[in-house]
């Protein structure tokens, strides 16, 4: 018999959209959060760089607009853009309120810099702020008594009226079936507010950072349930991961090439100057197609990123995550090029949503 538990809200997905969006959606009542996996299972686990937010006070919010719609092609919406940029900085402080250790300079943030930015405006934990994020949240998670989070459960299917017997032209969801994974057992979710904060499909593709979590499960279920879903062509790939045959969705960070990196072909000629006045932090979708064009020409597997000509100590003081993955593989990238090659990174459609991550079925939203 399958169990049925109900709650106020229910949210599916355990990376930062859905772990912050728990944390402040339990002051309005009881919130369940199921994942497929163990609770830091996600992509946000993975993510290195940072977050770029308005922090220095000789940037500004108008400068990461126009930098953000102009690595949109003009096909962002700017109401959804202005939102972003505005919001940012009270949201970094916010994660910093609840326990996230940000990387500090002299007593202020540590701001880096990524392709497609003007200005240094990247808030990061070393190498791994993701790791950083995901650890903060999960513990403040842990601190909310009306928080609970269930791990191993896969969402199946979401409940809309079909599922309770009734016949109506409009859609509403009232939660969602799980699979219990060690039980092996389906439960009934029932829940007044579903947030679907699952994360993108980047297993689809052979090249990826994502983990193997990342399959597109939020987008399906909610496609099945006649949710609009939009721009799923969309795909974003990522111009730098480590080529190694023993390397599995290794990611180098932007964050490298805005330290001083440089991308190369295999004799040390710099190729990034024939494409973007930019160079090496041109946004991501011009360096990816960059190289995919230089390997095509050379016939090689892979390029390269540089950074031997900068100090030692410092690489591996920015980077140390990466410095220490690379050396277990062989790789000194204090003397060495560091190979890599596009992979599959960031989904940029889904499910579609207005500002205040409503979607077209009601009570059922999405985020992240």
């Amino acid at each position: 018999m399958t169990e049925e538990i109900k709650t106020d809200i229910l949210v599916l997905g355990s990376g930062i959209a859905g772990l912050f969006f728990a944390l402040e959606a339990s002051r309005l009542g009881e919130v369940i959060i199921i994942t497929k996996k163990e609770s830091s299972d996600s992509n946000t686990n993975w993510a290195q760089g940072g977050i770029a937010a308005v922090i220095d006070e000789k940037d500004s919010y108008d400068l990461h607009i126009a930098d953000t719609l102009n690595a949109g092609a003009g096909l962002c919406k700017r109401e959804a853009v202005e939102v972003l940029v505005k919001e940012g900085p009270t949201r970094v402080r916010e994660l910093m309120q609840i326990g996230t250790q940000f990387t500090t300079k002299n007593g202020r943030l540590d701001l880096g810099r990524e392709g497609g930015h003007s200005f240094n405006r990247i808030v990061h934990s070393a190498d791994l702020t993701g790791q950083e994020v995901e650890r903060a949240l999960l513990t403040k998670i842990a601190e909310t008594p009306n928080i609970h989070l269930l791990e191993h459960h896969f969402g199946i299917e979401l409940i809309t009226e079909h599922h309770l017997g009734k016949k109506t032209n409009d859609i509403s969801c009232y939660g969602a079936y799980a699979l219990d994974s060690q039980s092996r057992k389906i439960k009934k979710i029932l829940a007044k507010a579903t947030m679907l904060a699952t994360g993108g499909a980047g297993q689809v593709y052979l090249h990826t950072t994502n983990p193997t979590i990342a399959t597109g499960d939020g987008v399906a279920m909610g496609y099945r349930a006649g949710a609009e879903i939009h721009n799923m062509e969309f795909v974003q790939f990522h111009p730098t991961s480590l080529y190694h045959p023993k390397a599995k969705s290794f990611l180098i960070s932007e964050a490298v090439r805005g330290f001083g990196g440089i991308l190369r072909l295999r004799n040390g000629d710099e190729f990034m100057h024939k494409y973007d006045e930019r160079k090496s932090l041109a946004p991501r979708d011009i360096v990816a197609r960059a190289i995919d064009t230089e390997v095509k020409k050379s016939g090689d597997e892979c390029v390269f990123l540089d950074v031997s000509h900068l100090p030692a100590d410092a690489v591996i003081e920015h980077f140390p995550n990466i410095y220490e993955t690379c050396l277990s593989f062989g790789i000194n990238i204090t003397k060495e090029m560091i190979p890599v090659v596009p992979a599959a990174h960031y989904s940029c459609g889904g499910v579609a949503t207005d500002l205040m991550a409503r979607t077209t079925i009601d009570r059922l939203y999405a985020c992240g």
